[in-house]
This record gives structure tokens, sequence and C-alpha cells, in this order.
């Protein structure tokens, strides 16, 4: 089945070839080809002619939609976390919060160690000189770790989660994960499939209470 960002990388290309795109999906085709760079990449490395480039435009169209790098690079972060809450959103609307989580906690780290922690950690090595990465980030982060949260509360409301594990910290602990597979990729495999198997394994233990 094609996703939600495979449909609009499809629809952004077709568009491209006939000559004929709209200013929204430009801007979406644009963001896409940012991913792509930035999360192959680092911030610094990144330069707006490649992503141009790849997005099939010259770069005066691209600072039309975005008049810097930086806010390139942000419009990424809040896409990448816009397409993973709608699937999430999506997922505990079809089976419940319950349910969800359980089947969200391995497949959401997958996800997220795909591109967004990149983006965290490229952040953090940017944000020591800009204040204003460093902002923005910040709040962002904060704003996914209470998303984990709210749901992980929800599941404990239902009775599935303990009374006595803490969400908050729970939902740090998740935010954490993602950027320690995210670090393992960026070092060429830090860690082995079987070490992330095991940690998931003690999480779901130790949250769940299951031997």
């Amino acid at each position: 089945m094609t996703n939600v960002s495979e449909r609009s990388a499809e629809q952004s290309a077709g568009a491209r070839r006939s000559g004929r795109l709209p200013a929204s999906a430009r801007r979406s085709a644009i963001v896409d080809a940012a991913l792509q760079v930035f999360s192959t990449g680092s911030y610094s490395g990144a330069t707006t002619a490649e992503i141009a480039r790849r997005a099939g435009v010259s770069e005066p169209i691209l600072y039309r939609h975005f008049g810097s790098k930086k806010a390139l690079y942000f419009a990424c972060l809040d896409e990448a976390w816009r397409r993973l809450e709608q699937s999430f959103d999506a997922a505990i609307e079809d089976v419940g919060p319950v349910e969800a989580w359980r089947r969200l906690g391995p497949s959401a780290m997958r996800e997220l160690k795909a591109v967004l922690p990149h983006l965290w950690m490229q952040a953090a090595t940017e944000a020591g000189e800009d204040a204003e990465i460093k902002r923005y980030v910040r709040k962002h982060m904060r704003h996914v770790h209470d998303y984990f949260a709210a749901t992980l509360q929800r599941v404990q409301a239902a009775g599935e989660l303990p009374a006595d594990r803490d969400v908050e910290a729970e939902a740090w602990i998740f935010v954490a994960g993602a950027l320690l597979a995210a670090t393992s990729v960026k070092l060429g495999g830090l860690l082995h499939a079987d070490e992330f198997d095991a940690i998931k394994a003690q999480r779901r233990r130790w949250l769940f209470g299951a031997s």
C-alpha cells in the first residue's frame, strides 16, 4: 500500500513533469527534497542548491517559499512529525489507545529513527551557536514527548498500564530510545537488531508488567 509521503512524492513528480506545479505542491516538493537531504547528511553540509535540484526548482523559487535554510529545516521538523502523528492518530482511532500503543511501540521506533531524531541530532549540534534553533527544537521535542505521554496516560486510564508507572518519564525514555536508534544508524551500527529487540522487550516488560 502506498503511504501518504509516497503519494505526495509521486504527485509532485508528475506535476513537475507536466510543468504545472501549484504553489502548495511546489512547497511540499521542496520539503520532501529537504527531508531527504537533511536526514541523510547534516544541517551544515546541506545546501539549498542541492535541495532545489532535488525538488526540481531553482534556488530563487526555493527562497520564495522559505526565507532561509533554517526556515526550511524547521518546516522539515514539523512535516516529519505531522506525518507520524497522523499515522499514530489513525491507528488510535482504528483500534483504541491500548492496542495502538502495543502496535506503535516498535513501529514508532522504526519510523522515528528514519528521519526525526536525525533532525534532532543535527539541531543539538547547531544549537550551541544558534539560540533560535535551540528554542524551536526544544519546543518541538517537548511537543512530541507530550503526545506520547498523553497516549500512555490513556492506556493507563484503561487499566492496561500499572498505576505506578510515570507516563511523563516513560515518554522521555521513548524519545531517548529514538535518539539511540538514530545514533546507531549514524555510527554504522552501534547496536545490532537483537540488541534493539532486547531493549524493546525489557521496556514492554516494565511498562505492562509482563514476564
